[in-house]
Formats: structure tokens, sequence, C-alpha cells
């Protein structure tokens, strides 16, 4: 299961050098979004991820994949290949920030995305005050959304 809450994040406002935090490079395209089938390159890591419907949870399972599956799989999907950079960015209360610069023709988009332990810690975060529009509510944001647009 994952529950996460998502944010429109803008860079100038980041109260941190995000060069000060690990970078990982991820690509991701969409084999069909409904229900959602992603293959994804997370550095040399490869996955095939399935994610049911759903805004703040939703259940995900991931499988990993050789590199040439991937780069096979990668050949068939639909719309655009998202491409990204993401850090990692520690929180208080052991929670973290994924902050996903986009690329492309996506940028200057950033999203920034805390994954909870369970539903009532997601409904009770107050975000710090450098965090930009909750989006966690607009399917307009999630990543399967975006590879269409």
């Amino acid at each position: 299961m994952e529950i996460e809450r998502k944010f429109l994040i803008e860079l100038d406002n980041l109260p941190f050098d995000k060069e000060d935090y690990p970078c990982r490079l991820i690509e991701q395209g969409y084999l069909c979004t409904d229900p959602v089938v992603r293959v994804r390159r997370d550095n040399d890591s490869y996955y095939l991820t399935y994610k049911s419907q759903g805004l703040m949870v939703r259940e995900e399972y991931n499988l990993p994949l050789t590199e040439s599956a991937y780069h096979h799989l990668r050949e068939k999907i639909d719309g655009r290949l998202i491409t990204k950079k993401r850090y990692v960015i520690p929180l208080e209360d052991g929670l973290n920030l994924e902050l996903d610069i986009f690329e492309g023709d996506l940028a200057p988009l950033v999203l920034g995305e805390v994954e909870f332990p369970d539903r009532k810690s997601a409904d009770a975060f107050l975000p710090p005050e450098w965090f930009g529009e909750d989006v966690t509510f607009s399917s307009l944001y999630h990543n399967s959304v975006l590879s269409r647009m």
C-alpha cells in the first residue's frame, strides 16, 4: 500500500541546497494508465510497477526487471517517457520528501511527495511553509497523466 501526499514545490523557496543530498536519475513510461502499469529505470535498477486507482492511498506492486527487459518494454510505452531527478530530503518524524525535478518538456515542473505509514499520519501532516500547493487530490499531477499530456 502506498500512502502519499503530493505538493508543488518552487526551487527558489527551498530552505536548503538540494545538491547537499544524493540525486537519482529516473526515467519512466506507461504501458497502460487504467490500471497503471509502469516501467522505470532508477539509476541502475529497473522495475515494472502496477498501481491501483486512487489519489492519496493506492496499492502498488514493484517487480524487478533486467536492463534488457526494461529496454524492451520501454519501446512499448504509450505517451512520453518521463525523465526527472529525484532528491530524498529528510523531514521531521522520520518522514522524507522525494523532490522530483522534471526534465524535458515537463520542465520546470517540480513536485514533492511525502510517503506515510498510515492514512491517519497522512491526514495529520502539516507541510512546512516552503511547500507549495497540495495537489494530492488532483489526478493532473499523477505521472501517468503527465505522460499523456
